[in-house]
Formats: structure tokens, sequence, C-alpha cells
């Protein structure tokens, strides 16, 4: 079996799980595993052994254990797929990539609401759509800016002042301009 394209190595239910808990800090399998309880021990190696292979996982540490070497991951960078990691994705493989990415969304919101306690405003909740009227230019700098900014705050360190937030952007054209093709 050939080497799989980025996009089906990210855009897979169980490994964006695991690439979410491995962006709030480093973890052994066995932290990956308490994190993850529904992905089965061995189902859970076969998926960092193919994160590995891709590049997007890495190993950041290894330490002896009772004769056993005990590896502890981290993301090698970030997860974000190019253009050119979609270039060859079927309008088919478009709407599954996107919908394991809606659903995995809906699995977080749905873990952070059955926590303990729930307060949106305090936790900084929330969901927003904003439809805006831009030039290709214009949209070009506003992502650019947004990149930026969420790439300054993506280097910040786990602390015991920090919680890890998820940040989540959806950017496509609305109403005419989606039916049209307008970029």
């Amino acid at each position: 079996m050939g080497r799989k394209k980025p996009a089906e190595v990210v855009l897979h239910p169980q490994r964006l799980a695991i690439l979410r808990v491995l962006a709030t800090r480093p973890r052994t399998t066995k932290q990956l595993a308490d994190a993850l309880p529904d992905i089965a021990q061995a189902t859970l190696y076969r998926h960092m052994s193919m994160l590995l292979e891709s590049g997007f996982v890495e190993v950041v540490e290894e330490q002896q254990v009772r004769g056993a070497v005990t590896r502890t991951y981290a993301l090698a960078g970030s997860a974000v797929l190019s253009g050119a990691d979609l270039a060859e994705a079927t309008r088919d493989d478009h709407f599954r990539y996107f919908a394991t990415f809606a659903a995995g969304l809906l699995g977080e919101y749905g873990a952070y609401l059955d926590g303990a306690e729930v307060d949106l405003e305090r936790d900084g909740v929330g969901f927003r759509e904003h439809v805006l009227q831009l030039t290709d230019h214009e949209l070009r700098d506003l992502l650019a800016e947004l990149r930026a900014s969420i790439a300054a705050r993506a280097a910040y360190p786990p602390s015991a002042d920090r919680s890890a937030r998820l940040l989540a952007t959806i950017t496509m054209p609305v109403g005419s301009a989606a039916a049209e093709g307008t970029p």
C-alpha cells in the first residue's frame, strides 16, 4: 500500500481527534489512550504509525520504563493542509473532508456540554457567522492576518494559567457567489 495523501491522513475522525489532543501538549500513547477511550489500543497504534510516517507527529522523548521504550509524541509543526494537499481531491472527497471536520467540531462541543460546569461566557465559547463584502485581494489579506495572528498564539507554551482552546475557521462564498464559483 502506498503512502497516503496528507488530506487522507489528517481528515480521518480518529486521527483528527489524536491531533487535537496532541495540540494541547505532548503525550505518550498511554496518555493518548486515556484521553481517547473510544479508540482501541491497536487502532491507536496504527493511527500513530501513519501520523508519524506522514510527518504530522514526531517523537520528542524516549524513556526506558521496565525494559520497554515509552515514547512521547507531539505535533510536528502544524496539521494545516495546503491547497496543493487538496488539489487532486474530488467534489465527494471535499464533502467528506468537510463532514469529518464538522463532525469533529460537533464532538468537541458535545464533550464540552457534557462537562461538569458549562459557562459559555467564562469559557469563551461562541459561534458566529459574518458575511463580509471583500475583494479577492482583501480576502487574501484578511486570511494572511488571521493566520499570522493564530500562528503567533499557537506558539504559546502550555502553562498553569493557560487553557487549550479550539479555534476553528471556515471561509467560503455565500449565496449567488457560491453558485457562480466566485472565490
